[in-house]
């Protein structure tokens, strides 16, 4: 059956304009001015590209990458294992975890799939992880002292039996202290449990929960400002809602905002931003992919959804499944501070958007990472590294600043 369907002719003229960015030139976003507007403190997107230099090899499907206070970069591995990397050590030949006898790795898409340090890593050595559990694909969301896995301790869990995709895998800490974690839709296609719009499920969404106290019978406790706590049969948990597989979030410590790769159906891949003050924004899926309307059946009267700040369509830039990444707030390159860079599992384009200041987003493709990019992370310094799937690479990457095209 063929996935395309109609689009509003705002959509794909801003599409056709996509596709000529080919040589960095502006991409626009719906409701926004182009990337060539400067930003005060920055320079214009489409003066800046990236630049991968691969820096480890050998890794066995890696997914995910964290970066520690020591300067290490741990890099979970699907199969359960994660390993270290230091720049200037490379690559420790052992694995520094090994969870394989936890995680069920049937299907493409299981396996390990987050892992992040806690607040104190320094002091406590304890990390979160996110898996598909043995025996039947469980999201499972535990942690674990790094030296101590025979101490794993489960937190929170999600059933996910029936299809072995879309299962998210995203944890983070924000600046509040508390513990995002993303969860898919529940798998195959056409969100078949009407999930992303159902609030009794974690299914579809964002969690969010404290994990430095226990409530009752559970390991955390529900942060009392998230949104849906007085909410009738909504798990209290949920932050945000209408996703449909969210592989890759990141928070920006500048704001404490969330910025969210949804990975789309069969033609539009979106990015989110969500700020603090947006707790509990309805994403739209599976009544929408991106802006257009997906399944009409799961639209609601009155009910208001959040735009993505950025979308773009497969058979224009041959792309397939969007690689959520980071807002770069190093020093190697003062001028790309506040930009958030993103990639595509297929076409590996990098794509960089940027809030403005009156308002609004401004974006532009900005080069190309290395083949099929699972994971876009920054180390202690806020430098950013890239895995490569099947190749299993890691490369640093770095920003140069393109001189502007002079006029004619």
């Amino acid at each position: 059956m063929s996935r395309r369907r109609w689009r509003p002719a705002h959509v794909l003229a801003g599409l056709l304009v996509l596709v000529l960015t080919a040589l960095l030139s502006p991409t626009p976003v719906a409701g926004t001015a182009t990337a060539s507007t400067p930003r005060p403190g920055g320079v214009p997107l489409t003066e800046l590209t990236v630049v991968s230099e691969q820096v480890a090899y050998g890794l066995q499907r890696p997914v995910a990458l964290t970066g520690l206070p020591d300067g290490r970069m741990l890099i979970a591995e699907k199969n359960g294992t994660v390993r270290a990397y230091h720049p200037d050590t490379g690559l420790a030949a052992e694995p520094v975890l090994d969870l394989t006898a936890r995680v069920d790795t049937s299907g493409n898409e299981r396996g390990l799939l987050g892992i992040t340090p806690a607040p104190h890593f320094a002091r406590t050595g304890m990390l979160y992880v996110a898996y598909t559990s043995l025996p039947d694909g469980t999201l499972t969301l535990a942690r674990l002292p790094i030296n101590a896995p025979e101490r794993l301790q489960v937190l929170l869990t999600q059933e996910h039996a029936e299809y072995n995709n879309h299962n998210g895998g995203q944890v983070a800490f924000g600046r509040d202290g508390y513990l995002y974690w993303s969860l898919g839709d529940g798998g195959h296609a056409n969100d078949p449990y009407k999930a992303g719009q159902d609030l009794s499920t974690l299914l579809g969404k964002i969690v969010r929960i404290d994990v430095n106290r226990s409530c009752g019978a559970k390991p955390y406790c529900v942060p009392p400002d998230n949104p849906f706590v007085r909410t009738r049969d909504a798990r209290p948990e949920i932050w945000l809602y209408g996703l449909r597989n969210p592989w890759r979030f990141s928070v920006d410590p500048a704001d404490n905002s969330l910025w969210i790769g949804d990975v789309g159906q069969g033609l539009v891949e979106e990015i989110n931003h969500i700020r603090p003050w947006q707790r509990g924004a309805n994403l739209g899926w599976s009544c929408r992919e991106g802006t257009p309307v997906f399944d009409p059946d799961q639209c609601r009267p009155g009910v208001k959804y959040t735009d993505p700040v950025f979308e773009y369509e497969h058979y224009m830039t041959e792309s397939c499944s969007v690689t959520g990444g980071v807002v770069y707030r190093g020093s190697a390159t003062p001028e790309a501070r506040g930009v958030y860079v993103a990639s595509d599992y297929c076409s590996t384009l990098a794509f960089a958007v940027r809030p403005k200041p009156t308002g609004g987003y401004e974006s532009a493709i900005i080069g190309n990472f290395p083949i099929q990019p699972t994971a876009i992370d920054k180390d202690v310094h806020g430098e950013l590294y890239v895995l490569s799937d099947l190749p299993g690479w890691l490369s640093k990457v770095r920003f140069e600043r393109v001189p502007p095209a002079p006029a004619d």
